[in-house]
């Protein structure tokens, strides 16, 4: 690109106004329909869940849900994480998921994890690249869509001591 032309990514909070951002992205970009729960989780994530913009466009999102582990301690699952297809590539997915993973070690998460269907070798190989990990499989976790499997893939956090 010339001098001039970058086009600058920022990322935005989700709240009520503009939740139906999320709602259209995730119509292109998923093809599961998500119920109110998954919104409400959304919003209740706060700083977890994100728009990203490309210009003044909305392009992306991830969505998180805080959940308590056995022992109290506090994991964050990626709910969805999607950009849509003409902008991949440019570093959006990348800008959210390090978001999330810098917010999760700041607040002394020990744990990031998500779902991802067992053929999507993009995502595995995105987040594989990240320091996730395959650590389960679990048959017939979607309905109405094939395959009906999925991956858990998670990263552990090492806390900075200080």
């Amino acid at each position: 690109m010339g001098a001039g032309r970058e086009v600058p990514i920022s990322l935005d909070g989700v709240r009520d106004k503009n939740l139906m951002q999320l709602k259209k992205l995730n119509t292109v970009l998923f093809p599961v329909r998500y119920n109110d729960k998954y919104y409400a989780d959304a919003l209740a994530s706060g700083e977890f869940t994100k728009l990203a913009y490309y210009g003044d466009i909305c392009v992306g999102s991830i969505a998180c849900r805080l959940e308590k582990k056995e022992g109290g301690a506090i994991c964050v699952y990626i709910m969805t994480l999607g950009v849509l297809a003409p902008y991949r590539g440019l570093g959006i997915g990348t800008r959210l998921l390090n978001h999330v993973l810098d917010l999760s070690s700041k607040q002394n998460m020990s744990e990031v994890y998500l779902h991802v269907q067992t053929n999507n070798q993009d995502a595995i190989n995105f987040y594989k690249k990240f320091g996730f990990e395959i650590t389960d499989t679990i048959e017939n976790y979607y309905t109405n869509i094939t395959p009906p499997d999925c991956y858990v893939l998670t990263k552990y956090i090492t806390q900075n001591k200080q």
